[in-house]
């Protein structure tokens, strides 16, 4: 098993904690320290080693931070873990919601008398400490950089991780590295930047076509990198990571301790993401006269926009997968209704389906998987403490993904045992109707994510309900299962392009009663021209995710004739491509799960 069921942390772990760290920050006179969940190369995902957050509050989210005073310590998080938190911290940490609450004013009202907060500037961008300062200038709150408290005071603090690097093959990335490497180089000279700073790891492995075990469920390298306008590449990890691959007359490894005097030694101007380099690394470069030129990541809407031959693997992988997932709600289906089941169980099963392609290389994320009141926990992740049985009458959310070597995959079906309510069937419907929307979605050239996101929401608003998430986030090419920086979401300003993957994802979460959500993962494409339409470029979708939604939850009533229309075109679409791939079982399962309504 790829997963497990152990709890990583406990509420009652906390609060020696905390007081550890308030000792520290007493003895350097400090007002106040943040613990952000980033690691220096900001993902969201991170090794054992840096997950600060959830060592010294319990909070396992893959979001949020913490605000350390000495009266207060305020866990900041968003919509998604505003359930999950509280069981998860002591009562010493005091849940903040995040982004409504800025950490500014936060702090401003906790420090009336001002203060000093302490950070540490490799794990916080030259962008959110920009955006802090302003608005503590009215204050008398100061920001100090400072060395890594928590890193003081946790004594069993894990090694870095140090897993080996593979090579990505071309003919499965579709372009060499050399050629991408050349391509990126020309964007630098073009703007007259000498070299580029790339921290982000999903960045340096599409550049280099590499992959890795650094990070669990996300095969990727840590390390940093510096792209110069040649397009050679200085390379800063474990250098024994990399034996396997041979030397590189183009690409220069050294030890992490090199980065800094690399850095120093630049001629500028070079660019840095301030959006996703540590702070370090301006001041490194400040401190050296280098001239900065701030910029986006150049590898990101690069890396973000898949060629032919990714969108090929990726279609690939998704039947692979969904082959898979229909051999699991076909056992499901059968094995739900005799009793006895429980969450881990379910989990267990399902892991077990996709093992069973072969090609499986790892789980995309820990599945998701939600019986009842837990389906409302949004990113629920079942323990042997937590573990709930599957029973009848209730809702089972099931959000899971795999990583291939020809794809991510990543998919929520919503299923009801037994028979459902008209409350449930209504509520599902209309998030049905609201991700229809969207995989239906044909709009203009320079859209953004935040232009489509109100159409997965309307039916739901009009019932007086919502989510608190956003509606669909990029998803990489056997990278990580959560890429920027393309999103369907409020908060994005990110203009749509072809090849972008994204997922498509709305929900409804009914707290101590049912979770409801449905994904399928979309690809950006240009859209064909319509008899009488305007001479305008116009972009729609292409759906990736070929496996049945659980009609028993479908109110058709609720439905128009084209919402009606897409469900049985979909459900064809299904049995055509998936039928074949199929055990006998799970195909007679399957051409009853697509009927047409």
């Amino acid at each position: 098993m790829f997963q497990s069921f152990d709890a990583s942390t406990a509420p009652d772990q906390g609060p020696p904690r905390l007081a550890a760290l308030r000792a520290e920050m007493a003895a350097r006179n400090l007002g106040g320290y943040l613990v952000p969940r980033a690691d220096a190369h900001q993902g969201e995902y991170v090794a054992p080693r840096d997950d600060r957050l959830a060592w010294l509050t319990g909070f396992t989210g893959s979001a949020g931070f913490c605000a350390v005073l000495p009266g207060i310590a305020g866990i900041f998080i968003d919509g998604r873990y505003r359930v999950q938190v509280r069981d998860q911290v002591a009562p010493d940490f005091t849940p903040v919601d995040w982004p409504e609450t800025k950490l500014g004013d936060w702090l401003a009202t906790h420090l009336p008398d001002g203060g000093t907060v302490g950070f540490d500037p490799w794990l916080h961008t030259a962008g959110e400490i920009e955006t802090l300062k302003d608005r503590l200038r009215t204050t008398s709150v100061v920001l100090a950089e400072s060395d890594n408290l928590i890193d003081l005071v946790w004594p069993d603090q894990p090694v870095r991780p140090a897993a080996p690097v593979l090579r990505y093959p071309t003919d499965l990335a579709g372009e060499g590295d050399e050629a991408k490497r050349a391509r990126i180089a020309a964007i630098l000279r073009d703007a007259g930047q000498r070299a580029a700073i790339l921290t982000l790891p999903d960045s340096i492995c599409w550049l280099l076509n590499i992959r890795g075990a650094d990070i669990a469920r996300n095969p990727v390298v840590q390390a940093f990198a510096i792209l110069h306008d040649t397009g050679k590449v200085q390379l800063f990890s474990d250098p024994e990571k990399f034996a396997d691959l041979g030397p590189d007359p183009d690409i220069a490894l050294a030890d992490w301790d090199d980065f800094e005097p690399a850095l120093r030694d630049l001629d500028g101007p070079v660019r840095v993401d301030k959006a996703t380099a540590p702070l370090a690394v301006s001041r490194i470069l400040e401190a050296a006269k280098i001239a900065i030129a701030y910029g986006e990541d150049p590898c990101i809407l690069p890396k973000a926009c898949k060629n032919d031959t990714e969108i090929a693997g990726t279609k690939a992988a998704h039947l692979r997968d969904a082959a898979a997932m229909c051999e699991f709600l076909a056992w499901l289906d059968s094995a739900a209704p005799k009793g006895g089941l429980s969450e881990i169980d379910v989990v267990r099963k399902l892991e077990g389906f996709r093992r069973a392609t072969n090609a499986l290389q790892e789980i995309s994320f820990d599945t998701i998987c939600g019986a009842g009141p837990h389906g409302a926990i949004v990113h629920y992740r079942v323990t042997e403490g937590t573990n709930r049985p599957v029973r009848a009458g209730e809702l089972l959310l099931v959000d899971s993904g795999g990583q291939y070597l020809d794809g991510t995959t990543d998919i929520t079906r919503t299923v009801a045992i037994g028979a459902p309510s008209d409350d449930q069937r209504g509520c599902f419907t209309r998030v049905l109707k609201g991700m229809i929307a969207i995989s239906r979605a044909r709009f203009p050239v320079g859209l953004t994510g935040r232009d489509l996101d109100s159409l997965a929401r309307y039916h739901l608003w009009q019932a007086g309900q919502d989510y608190d998430h956003g509606t669909g986030h990029g998803v990489g090419t056997y990278l990580s299962v959560h890429e920027g920086p393309q999103r369907i979401s409020r908060a994005t300003d990110v203009k749509l392009q072809p090849g972008m993957i994204l997922s498509n994802e709305p929900g409804y979460y009914r707290e101590g009663a049912f979770g409801i959500r449905i994904e399928n993962l979309l690809v950006v494409r240009q859209a064909a021209d319509l008899p009488g339409g305007d001479p305008r470029k116009m972009l729609d979708f292409i759906t990736l995710t070929f496996v049945p939604i659980d009609l028993s939850l479908v109110d058709a009533t609720l439905l128009n004739q084209s919402e009606r229309d897409w469900i049985n075109t979909y459900h064809a679409e299904i049995k055509a491509k998936i039928a074949g791939r199929l055990s006998e079982s799970a195909r007679e399962w399957l051409l009853r799960a697509t009927r047409a309504i």
